[in-house]
């Protein structure tokens, strides 16, 4: 998809993903207009002095779960990237009703307000935690996936389209493990859930690369998944604090030993390509768009911890520069 002129609503504008997203469209894709949709103003007016001098950002205060707000949000938008959303798996267990309201509700108000204002293209943001979810957050991520996807045959009328994408753990967003590492090394001892503990790994400008490609091959119904590489959790500590004391105070609840991005059951319906994965729903009420690429074997799993592409120590310390200590 050419964002060239393009007028681009981002929900959650101004959180991790969604501020250096509009960042890069501003930089490198000479969007006509941005709107920043989001519920916290005082990183609106903060977004509004970095950019004082661009005039081509809109800022709306504005909440998913609220249908008629997302609905005026929407009139005129050629391409929503959604990135709204409860994240914190202790806060979502702690507030299921309010995870359920703006993970799975939000999304269904995104899917409603595209179809009506014929939307060509709505993309959302997934995570390794919706498959086979063990906590809230990754129950509600699910629920999105599976709303999203299916809003293609609510839509069959219409322009609007919805694909999703699915990666894992982001360095340096808000609730990594880089921050708090960085802020531990400072006391002298980091806390570790388990020495055998891995996770995929991926970077901001990495995750915003991701989205904009998926972009240009989405015809709707996909949840794409990225080829990305593990990072064991004592290598991060050794990345970030070599000399520091570790504690093991065990996995907290609803956290696994290891994350999965595409399943043995999606195998069967997936199509990998040089740079990852196109998970195609199992039956499309909707005409598909042909994908180039191999039909994986049933029975694959890509799973953290049986990944064929490993950070090092090195790799991570590099990757974690930039990244400040969580306050």
């Amino acid at each position: 998809m050419d964002l060239r002129g393009k007028v681009v609503l981002v929900t959650g504008g101004t959180g991790s993903f969604g501020s250096r997203f509009v960042a890069r469209l501003l930089a490198e894709h000479e969007p006509k207009t941005v709107r920043v949709f989001s519920r916290d103003e005082l990183k609106q007016s903060e977004m509004q002095r970095l950019y004082a001098d661009e005039d081509r950002v809109r800022y709306l205060v504005g909440d998913v779960r609220d249908l008629p707000r997302v609905m005026r949000a929407t009139r005129g938008v050629d391409l929503i990237v959604h990135a709204a959303a409860m994240k914190q798996v202790p806060a979502c267990e702690y507030n299921p009703f309010e995870a359920v309201q703006t993970n799975i509700v939000g999304a269904e108000n995104i899917v409603s307000a595209a179809i009506e204002n014929e939307v060509p293209a709505t993309i959302a943001l997934s995570t390794d935690k919706a498959v086979n979810p063990v906590n809230l957050y990754g129950a509600t991520k699910l629920c999105q996936e599976k709303l999203v996807v299916q809003g293609n045959a609510y839509a069959a009328d219409s322009v609007a389209r919805f694909a999703c994408v699915r990666y894992g753990n982001v360095v340096g967003s808000r609730g990594s493990v880089v921050p708090l590492f960085k802020a531990q090394a400072e006391t002298g001892v980091l806390t570790i859930t388990d020495e055998r503990m891995t996770r995929f790994w991926i970077t901001l400008d990495e995750a915003v690369d991701f989205v904009i490609d998926s972009l240009e091959r989405m015809g709707g119904g996909e949840v794409f998944v990225p080829k990305i590489p593990s990072m064991r959790v004592t290598d991060i500590a050794d990345a970030l604090a070599p000399d520091a004391e570790r504690r093991i105070i065990g996995i907290r609840p609803g956290e696994k030993l290891h994350e999965v991005l595409v399943t043995e059951d999606e195998s069967r319906h997936c199509i990998e390509t040089e740079s990852g994965y196109v998970i195609l729903p199992e039956h499309a009420a909707w005409p598909m768009r042909e994908h180039e690429g191999v039909l994986l074997e049933p029975g694959f799993r890509y799973t953290s911890d049986a990944n064929t592409e490993w950070l090092g120590v090195e790799e991570l310390r590099e990757m974690a520069a930039g990244v400040k200590a969580v306050a």
